[in-house]
């Protein structure tokens, strides 16, 4: 991704000053994958949120896009439905033990994987 919506990178890393940064980009790819998207669906909306404040950090416009991708999509109707406590926020599948620990960019890695159906292993 070239120009402002480039991800942000040390020596060829990812490079996230505070753990959320990691987990919404994450939630951006887990969203784009599962719904069968083109990034480019997320990334119209990330440079939309950076031209709207360029002033706005990083990685605060990379949550505007994803709340406008998930409220474009139905997954929630309105930004409000993200409220933890409100019940019209649809469920998601669970996250896997294995990777509740793991790095963001990591534990999504195996998003988008075919897994053997009759292997029982959903890591590809």
């Amino acid at each position: 991704m070239p120009g402002a919506a480039a991800l942000p990178r040390d020596n060829g890393e990812l490079v996230f000053d505070a753990p959320w940064q990691g987990r919404v980009l994450a939630m951006a790819l887990a969203v784009v994958q599962q719904r069968g998207l083109d990034w480019d669906e997320f990334r119209r909306r990330l440079i939309a949120a950076i031209d709207a404040d360029p002033e706005r950090p990083y990685y605060e416009s990379w949550t505007v896009a994803l709340r406008d991708l998930i409220v474009d999509l139905g997954i929630v109707r309105s930004a409000e439905d993200l409220d933890e406590e409100d019940p019209g926020v649809q469920e998601g599948p669970e996250v896997r033990g294995e990777d509740r620990d793991r790095p963001p960019v990591e534990a999504a890695a195996h998003l988008g994987r075919q897994a053997d159906p009759g292997d029982g292993d959903h890591d590809g």
